[in-house]
């Protein structure tokens, strides 16, 4: 009888470094990682290669990869069960990128939405990087074999891509990459701006008011939910064409495990401001615990570096098995 343990299907996130998450971050994704780690081989990495597509200070790309990656270590995923790196720490990623762009045709690349959306926004500078990121982030996900990648909706071109690259590469040197699907687990909640509800809440947001960052402190968590933007009705309850409560009451579930119907019968004649200051609390008590932690890991420099080295040694001995096979099978010469 073989009693080898069968081997957990692999899931890859990635995130950039570019501010600090969200609330709608947190609950829409960050919040399942950890219980996704017990179910799958996890392994979660700072994008920050992705992050050189924009103009950015080195010293704060530097800073907010540290503050990034020990935002990863407080959500408590355990980099002894877990992958927890940094992109530019394993150099697999970019050299895998490089030869699968030659795998990837000029029209495809052009079909994707996102490089038209960000060359409006960023019109000063439309490099080749942001034209070509979407092949780096195949060469992220099918480095590791990945079978599943949880996206959002505005990545799903992204992953077709990678699904499209890998099927072209297998279908010329035979069976090489593992063709990664979506991750269809527990659904994160999709939180919306506390100013406009029918937008979702965004690092971005030109309104300071609109989004709670995850490091907030519970006087300016309060100050925000008080401001959200509600209706003239004054019934706590879910109903089309009432977004703001709608919001409100989706993060208000998502933190207390409570059902829209038993939020419904719990504010029964109690007015918007007491259910705001409901919402605000327990947001505060969510997220306490990772502001803990992260207020004592962010001090402790030693340990993030520690962290960062010890998971970009796994990280590259995972992907450079795949490497090493895709150099081979194109006629890359190893000595």
């Amino acid at each position: 009888m073989d009693n080898t343990p069968e081997r957990k299907q692999r899931v890859l996130s990635l995130i950039q470094p570019t501010s600090i998450p969200t609330l709608g971050n947190y609950l829409g994704a960050l919040k399942n990682w950890k219980t996704m780690s017990r179910e799958y081989d996890c392994i979660y990495g700072v994008a920050d290669l992705h992050a050189l597509t924009v103009r950015i200070e080195p010293s704060t790309l530097r800073s907010q990869t540290q503050q990034m990656l020990a935002m990863l270590l407080s959500l408590d995923l355990d980099p002894e069960n877990n992958i927890v790196f940094v992109q530019s720490h394993v150099h697999t990623h970019a050299e895998l990128a490089w030869i699968l762009n030659c795998y990837t045709q000029f029209g495809e690349a052009s079909r994707m939405t996102q490089f038209k959306d960000k060359s409006r926004k960023h019109a000063d500078n439309i490099n080749v990087g942001l034209f070509d990121y979407p092949v780096l982030m195949a060469a992220d996900i099918l480095v590791y074999q990945s079978q599943f990648v949880p996206i959002g909706a505005d990545q799903k071109q992204h992953l077709e891509l990678a699904r499209n690259i890998a099927d072209r590469f297998n279908g010329v040197y035979g069976q090489t990459f593992t063709v990664p699907e979506p991750f269809i687990g527990q659904k994160g909640a999709r939180i919306m701006s506390l100013q406009d509800p029918t937008s979702k809440m965004s690092k971005s947001d030109a309104n300071p008011k609109a989004s709670v960052s995850i490091l907030d402190t519970p006087d300016v968590i309060l100050k925000k939910f008080k401001s959200a933007v509600t209706d003239s009705e004054a019934s706590v309850r879910y109903a089309e064409g009432k977004d703001g409560i709608n919001n409100l009451m989706t993060i208000y579930s998502c933190c207390t495990g409570l059902s829209y119907e038993q939020i419904e019968s719990d504010f029964a004649g109690k007015g918007y401001g007491d259910f705001k200051k409901a919402v605000a609390e327990a947001v505060i008590e969510e997220l306490r615990p990772v502001q803990e932690t992260y207020a004592r890991i962010i001090k402790d420099k030693a340990y993030i570096a520690e962290c960062a080295k010890s998971g970009a040694e796994k990280a590259l001995y995972v992907s450079q098995k795949t490497l090493r096979k895709v150099q081979k099978k194109v006629g890359l010469w190893q000595g």
